[in-house]
């Protein structure tokens, strides 16, 4: 990804904007990564895919792009990112379900009760809290025979497993290059063609239009409809690099997480006063997440304790998902949660380090003073450490 980025650097310009010999190879560049992206993640021959900044904004983006009278159904257990995009159609949110029957079943009935022309199934691929699978094909299933659409979020699923938008039948899927380990600031909606060429640009401005007259405007159809304005060119070279390493290694990645995973979430739950939480039950397939409490001690001590006296970073809080850890944590309004998670280059020893720290935290507690900073949370009185580092420029 890197070699991409730099190859691109020497070279970039203007995407489609110019005659010079630069922006004819970096248009090409451009839509180069637009047709890796599509193969990454299966796409249809027809089905646009758009460059946008992560993943709230693609569904924001597909919000925009929806029919007037679409309903659309969403778990209470989704990402903030797809539970609130839909303020200007009608929504049906469901409650957070105990397994992956109740899941089905609460859809069903949610689609029963609220027939209509358009209607739109939002569901994430793996829990960005829990790392839980959802039964995708169960669900999308049901929604097609309902004649639903389904919108797939990714974000989380994308750098584990496969996504597969014609094989699973799903209609629209999102993520973020920096799940992949892309740089922050691109990201993708893919899917079908009909909502997004019928629907207003997402932005108004230079590369969307076909033509501007005195009598008004000519919008494109495509991708170039929602892509108004000078577009992330090395984002987009950066996504489609780490999608064409992703696909290249997937047997071996997929190997290598679900023993580090599995390692991860028995070895926390074998440590007393440590609890693991989850929406289907301990044994439902998961990605190498996991989110877990420690009795007594608040968790952004924890993870403060885990940050200055061990090295290692985690985060705590409600992790953009407010319900779901409401419901995950009985509804304590001020409980919070630990997260920690694998990936790439997290190896045996890293998962042995976690599991000794959080251990000795939860059989010790943290063995440094911390104060409650207003605006910072949990932060050691004193901070080896050089907090404010001097500026990369």
């Amino acid at each position: 990804m890197k070699k991409a980025v730099d190859t691109a650097t020497a070279t970039y310009s203007s995407v489609h904007r110019g005659k010079g010999f630069a922006s004819q190879v970096t248009s090409a560049w451009y839509e180069a990564a637009r047709a890796e992206v599509a193969t990454f993640v299966g796409a249809r021959e027809d089905d646009h895919v758009v460059f946008t900044r992560n993943t709230t904004d693609s569904f924001n983006l597909l919000a925009r792009c929806l029919p007037r009278d679409t309903v659309v159904f969403v778990f209470a257990t989704e990402h903030h990112a797809t539970l609130l995009p839909w303020n200007g159609v009608r929504t049906v949110r469901l409650e957070v379900p105990g397994s992956h029957d109740d899941a089905e079943v609460l859809l069903d009935e949610a689609l029963t009760r609220h027939p209509g022309a358009h209607r739109l199934v939002v569901v994430t691929g793996a829990s960005n809290v829990t790392g839980e699978l959802w039964p995708l094909d169960r669900l999308t299933a049901g929604a097609r025979r309902h004649g639903a659409r389904v919108a797939l979020d990714a974000a989380q699923l994308a750098p584990h497993l496969p996504v597969d938008l014609a094989g699973r039948d799903v209609d629209y899927v999102a993520f973020s290059g920096h799940k992949l380990y892309a740089p922050y600031g691109a990201g993708v909606l893919a899917g079908r063609a009909d909502w997004l060429d019928a629907a207003q640009p997402y932005l108004a401005g230079g590369g969307a239009t076909a033509a501007v007259t005195a009598d008004g405007t000519v919008w494109h159809t495509g991708p170039a409809r929602h892509e108004a304005g000078s577009p992330n060119v090395l984002g987009a070279i950066a996504l489609a690099a780490a999608c064409a390493a992703f696909r290249s290694n997937r047997v071996a990645l997929e190997a290598h997480e679900e023993r580090i995973g599995r390692r991860l979430l028995d070895g926390l739950r074998a440590i007393e006063g440590v609890r693991t939480h989850s929406i289907f039950g301990d044994d439902s397939d998961r990605v190498a997440v996991a989110t877990f409490t420690v009795d007594g001690l608040p968790s952004g001590l924890v993870s403060a304790a885990l940050s200055a006296e061990h090295g290692i970073g985690v985060r705590d809080g409600k992790f953009c998902a407010h319900l779901l850890v409401d419901a995950l944590l009985e509804h304590d309004a001020d409980a919070t949660a630990v997260r920690v998670s694998a990936g790439l280059a997290t190896t045996d020893e890293h998962v042995e380090r976690l599991l000794a720290a959080v251990a000795s935290i939860a059989a010790e507690g943290p063995q440094a003073e911390y104060e409650d900073v207003p605006g910072q949370g949990w932060t050691p009185v004193a901070d080896p450490r050089e907090v404010t580092p001097p500026l990369p420029w």
